[in-house]
């Protein structure tokens, strides 16, 4: 049996990518294998409430370094999976060095920002520490071996089925097109780029899903361009996401940091084809196949005035997404993760 600790949160509603990544991973991982302690501030994902060896440590409002420090301790896990940058990762990697614990580190690489320095040192530290290093595309792996001379092995993100899939039939000759924009509304997503989009296409219908800082910039913006197809939609559970998913007929993207957007994939499970930026090379999207990958505003302009003009560039697009989709299954994901638990432990144990 291999213990393991992850820093990540449990709970059902909490639709951060990589929470989501780690809520899949352990509940598919064999609990008579891996016993799991991870955290949670409500009510928890039923898979993983109803997991056998599983433990779920309270997040709470004050105290949680010390306090989950020390249930941590109370027998060190075999395995710290996927550490962040707080404090509490600091504090037991600190401990981890000081005590000699047996402890095996995996870091698992999800986050962009890593074409150029500098680097935070959290950051570098989860890297240089890690007794097992995963990046979550391949463009991540080579970079970090580029910046840091660190090998690191490739295991994708998967798309949750119960949320994502595809619609079957999609257009009909009465409905106008639906351009979708999801994600956080921050300024590296450029949002704002979307409703400059829409006001091009007045006859088109523009959603954007999600919230944060720009939310207020882009619905003035929106109102100032007198975009009346442009509809805020807020932040969506994943059942709401993949069902508004299915509505669409084009995803848009124009993010310019990323890591491996998650969202590609649901986009592409969903049936859409995609217009993302090249920068960050993301893998769920096949350039010419399953959607665009630019380098430019201009391009993406002009790629989504294709899209809105060629129905059939569109529905075959639909179809090659789909079936790119298939190759990233999470059952198939979590046996991959099995076996990195396992040969972190083994080489840790080894020294």
């Amino acid at each position: 049996m291999i213990t393991m600790f992850t820093p990540s949160f449990a709970d059902e509603a909490n639709t951060n990518a990589q929470n989501l990544s780690v809520k899949e991973i352990v509940a598919r991982l064999d609990p008579g294998l891996v016993s799991v302690m991870m955290l949670h501030e409500g009510a928890v994902d039923p898979r993983i409430a109803s997991r056998p060896n599983t433990t779920l440590l309270r997040w709470r409002e004050h105290g949680n370094t010390v306090r989950t420090s020390w249930d941590i301790l109370r027998k060190a896990p075999d395995v710290y999976f996927f550490p962040r940058e707080g404090p509490l990762d600091a504090s037991f990697l600190k401990l981890r060095r000081y005590l000699r614990l047996k402890t095996a580190l995996v870091t698992y690489i999800v986050s962009g920002g890593l074409y150029s320095g500098p680097y935070e040192a959290p950051r570098i530290r989860n890297i240089l520490e890690a007794d097992e290093l995963v990046a979550n595309n391949s463009y991540l792996a080579g970079l970090l071996k580029e910046k840091f001379g660190a090998n690191a092995a490739t295991i994708y993100d998967g798309v949750d089925r119960r949320s994502f899939s595809s619609p079957g039939t999609r257009e009909k000759s009465n409905k106008a097109v639906t351009v979708l924009f999801a994600g956080s509304l921050r300024p590296y997503k450029r949002v704002p780029l979307v409703v400059e989009q829409a006001a091009r296409w007045p006859e088109v219908r523009f959603c954007i899903a999600g919230t944060g800082e720009e939310e207020q910039l882009c619905q003035q913006m929106a109102t100032k361009l007198d975009c009346k197809n442009v509809e805020f939609l807020g932040h969506l559970s994943q059942t709401a996401l993949g069902e508004v998913m299915r509505q669409a007929e084009i995803f848009l993207f124009p993010s310019i940091i990323e890591g491996h957007p998650q969202v590609l994939l649901q986009a592409a499970a969903s049936g859409l084809p995609a217009i993302a930026m090249k920068i960050y090379r993301p893998d769920y999207v096949l350039d010419g196949t399953t959607g665009f990958l630019v380098e430019t505003d201009n391009e993406l302009a002009e790629r989504l005035d294709l899209l809105i003009r060629r129905p059939e560039i569109r529905r075959a697009m639909s179809a090659a997404a789909i079936a790119h989709a298939k190759k990233f299954e999470w059952d198939d994901i979590a046996r991959q993760w099995q076996d990195v638990f396992e040969r972190a432990v083994r080489n840790r144990r080894k020294h």
